[in-house]
């Protein structure tokens, strides 16, 4: 089963979201830190607990570049929409969302509203 971390810009839904389709998924404000964890806390916490990151930070970008893997990172780029937007172009994409990851956990997904590029 995938497990995913949703980092402190996207909303705790989106954790709950994809919980109610049977995912195992955090928000950031489940932890101690919280809405205050830093990149790098977040980075060590999904290498911990296997978890890919999702967020709208291109600072997960440049890491995943530059070390390549881990974490797996989907970096939503869609600037701010509304919740309901956001869950139907996750919903959409779902599908290849998990074909991707359990071909390859080692990616990076980059998310707009109409595409995804693959790393």
């Amino acid at each position: 089963m995938l497990r995913f971390i949703v980092d402190t810009q996207l909303p705790p839904s989106l954790a709950e979201f994809l919980r109610r389709r049977g995912f195992d998924a955090s928000h950031v404000v489940d932890y101690t830190s919280g809405a205050l964890m830093t990149d790098n806390e977040i980075i060590s916490l999904a290498i911990k607990e296997n978890r890919i990151v999702i967020s709208k930070d291109i600072d997960f970008f440049d890491y995943y570049i530059l070390k390549n893997f881990p974490p797996a990172i989907i970096l939503l780029q869609m600037g701010n929409i509304k919740n309901s937007e956001l869950f139907i172009i996750i919903e959409t994409h779902l599908d290849t969302i998990c074909r991707l990851f359990k071909e390859d956990l080692k990616r990076l997904l980059l998310i707009n509203r109409s595409k995804i590029v693959i790393y």
